[in-house]
């Protein structure tokens, strides 16, 4: 990557809190510092980052201690959840990364801001809940939820039954001015973590509303109206594979707009895997975006090199 390219870095919330794990501090502290580890080697090379998270499990886990107190303590919705998930995964980005830019004598401003997301009031989404948050339920368990909390779950990939929210389209991000103005005055800004706080006009007023934005969704918003180059999706695997889980999967190294968009269409990348990252990438190549690259954080470093990593262009 060359030096002085805005880069919109987005790692994934299941990067921060692997599901093989079991998600204590600790792990999420060493595993987010190892990331940022790559992320200031980048900086140290000169390349302009912003950087945004998920919140998943995260704010599923916020959700369910709402749910388990709230015959003590009046549950939170689902917005303000979104904003207590931005500040303590931001908070960990934010310290993780400062520490590894000392660690390299690198003097640079970090700094986490509380993201609002402009979502529409009457979008489809509303009315038909399909992103999933939380913990995996048994089907009895999901069954009893159902019925006693009026939850809609599903089964997610044969991994367990989770509870599904609504997840509208974001339409711009509040802050943006604000983080322009830091991205401009060379401060290392992470932001829209888990996809942004939901919120509508309603007269003169943003007003928050019970959703979860798609992380990648919101991170090519985030790259369009920052008029980043490159996007980075940091997930679970170091490639994107074509027919993946079958016998003849391979790696998808490097493919155009084009072609993405023929693999999205025949069904290549289902709505609860690749999907969603494979449309946000559109959306970021088709309003200026030059490259996509999808890779796990570990592979950060090398995929930046152009060595793994699967890489999204126009042509």
């Amino acid at each position: 990557m060359r030096a002085g390219d805005l880069c919109v870095v987005g790692l994934g919330g299941n990067s921060i809190i692997p599901g093989n794990r079991s998600g204590s501090i600790e792990e999420q502290r060493a595993l987010t510092r190892t990331t940022m580890a790559q992320v200031a080697a980048q900086v140290a090379h000169g390349v302009q980052v912003v950087l945004t998270h998920g919140n998943g499990p995260i704010i599923g886990n916020i959700a369910l201690r709402n749910e388990a107190m709230a015959h003590e303590i009046p549950p939170m919705p689902l917005d303000i959840c979104g904003a207590d998930s931005q500040g303590g995964v931001g908070y960990m980005v934010q310290q993780s990364l400062q520490n590894e830019l000392a660690r390299l004598d690198l003097s640079r401003e970090v700094a986490t801001v509380i993201t609002q997301v402009e979502v529409d009031p009457v979008d489809p989404a509303f009315r038909t809940p399909t992103k999933p948050i939380g913990p995996f339920y048994t089907p009895a368990q999901a069954e009893r939820l159902a019925r006693d909390k009026g939850w809609l779950l599903r089964d997610d990939a044969g991994r367990g039954w989770r509870r599904l929210v609504p997840s509208p389209r974001p339409q711009r991000i509040v802050e943006i001015a604000v983080i322009r103005t830091l991205v401009d005055e060379g401060v290392i800004v992470i932001c829209v973590g888990g996809g942004g706080i939901p919120v509508i006009r309603r007269g003169t007023e943003w007003v928050g509303v019970e959703a979860v934005i798609d992380k990648d969704h919101t991170a090519a918003v985030l790259g369009t109206q920052l008029h980043a180059s490159r996007l980075i999706l940091l997930t679970g695997v170091e490639t994107v594979m074509r027919g993946f889980g079958t016998p003849t999967q391979s790696p998808l190294r490097s493919i155009n707009l084009d072609e993405a968009e023929l693999l999205l269409a025949a069904g290549e990348f289902p709505s609860g895997s690749m999907g969603p990252k494979i449309r946000a990438a559109l959306d970021f190549l088709a309003t200026g975006g030059a490259e996509v690259i999808i890779t796990d954080p570990q592979h950060l470093s090398e995929a930046l090199a152009g060595n793994t990593g699967t890489h999204i262009a126009v042509h």
